[in-house]
Formats: structure tokens, sequence, C-alpha cells
């Protein structure tokens, strides 16, 4: 007597759940995929929102720091004009107490018979125009100059004969300079002698 058994049942039942298996496993697999590049994009996407973070706060300090420079810049651009205004006011000054110096000193140095027409001052040259009794007195009107402690460097451009009210006169142009006063003098000026004349030399 032979016996016959199907497995059509048993196999399709083990194809079933191969099928079942993979499909599960497929689906696994894909969920993991799907949650690996989940959390690797969100890796990404925190870092680059911390980067961007900090991108954002140094162009914020980068920012700051131009305004400090431009605002440095400002301030050195006033200390500058600042500066230069001090210096324009200390330059007057100093050629403000030289002209009188200058025509103190003249009044003190022009000798007797000499009268000037006009004294021209640019810096510290001096140009001198006037008539003296005689050529002699030019020239002693030179040598005072030379000996005064406040002028120096006396040139004779021009002496011709002329005539004034009638009156035979040597007609002049002389050129000199004032002596600036040396930064010691300045500083002891300060202190309380300011103002006085420096000794005159001897001799």
């Amino acid at each position: 007597m032979t016996t016959r058994i199907n497995l059509l049942p048993h196999r399709e039942e083990r194809r079933k759940r191969a099928r079942q298996h993979f499909m599960a496993t497929a689906v696994l697999t894909v969920i993991a995929g799907l949650v690996i590049v989940g959390a690797v994009h969100l890796y990404f996407a925190e870092r680059i929102s911390v980067q961007d973070g900090r991108n954002k706060f140094l162009k914020d300090e980068i920012a700051k720091l131009d305004k400090q420079i431009a605002e440095i810049r400002k301030l050195k651009d006033e200390i500058t004009a600042l500066l230069e205004r001090k210096k324009i006011i200390e330059t007057l000054q100093t050629d403000r107490a030289q002209t009188v110096h200058l025509l103190d000193e003249l009044v003190r140095q022009m000798p007797e018979g000499v009268y000037l027409k006009s004294v021209t001052q640019k810096g510290l040259n001096v140009k001198l125009e006037g008539y003296a009794q005689s050529n002699a007195r030019v020239s002693t009107l030179m040598r005072n100059i030379e000996a005064s402690p406040w002028l120096e460097n006396p040139k004779l451009i021009e002496v011709k004969a002329s005539s004034v009210d009638k009156r035979r006169v040597s007609a002049f142009e002389l050129d000199l300079a004032v002596k600036r006063a040396e930064k010691e003098q300045a500083k002891d000026g300060a202190k309380g002698s300011k103002g006085a004349k420096p000794a005159a030399k001897k001799g």
C-alpha cells in the first residue's frame, strides 16, 4: 500500500513565511535607513545652525569693530586738526611777540638822523625802507642791528641819493632777520621771566 503526502501546502507556507520575513527585514532596513538619514540630517542641520550663529556673531562683532575704528579715525582727525590749530595759535603768539620785539628793537637801535618810511615783515624776514642824513648813518644802523639781541643779518639792498623837503638825504633799502627765541628761553619765560629780553651781547 503506497502512502502519498501532499507537500504543496507546507512548501507554500514556507515560501509565505520567507516572503513575510523578507518584507519585515526590508521594512526594518528601510526604517533603520530613514532613522539614520534623519539623524544625520538633524546632526548636520544642528551643526549648520551653530555655525550660522557663530558667523552672525562674528559679523556683528566685525561691524562693531568697524564702527569703533571709524570713531577712532574720526577722533584722530579731530586731534590732528586741534594740534594744527594749536600750532597755528602758538605761531601767531610767537610772531606777535616777535613783532613787538621788532618794533621795540628798531626804536632802540635806530641812530639819529635815520627815518623809516616802511617796515615789511614776512615771517622772520624784515625789509626796511627809509632815509638817512648820510651813508654813515646807514652803516651805523647795520652795526646796531648786528649787536641787537633780537635782530640779525642786516643786508643793504640799495642806497641812493634823494631829496626830502629840498634836503639831500640817502634813501636806503635794508633786509634783516628777527631771531627766533630758543625753546629753553621759552620754558624759562613760562616759569617767571616770560617776555624778558635776552642779555645783550658784549663787545
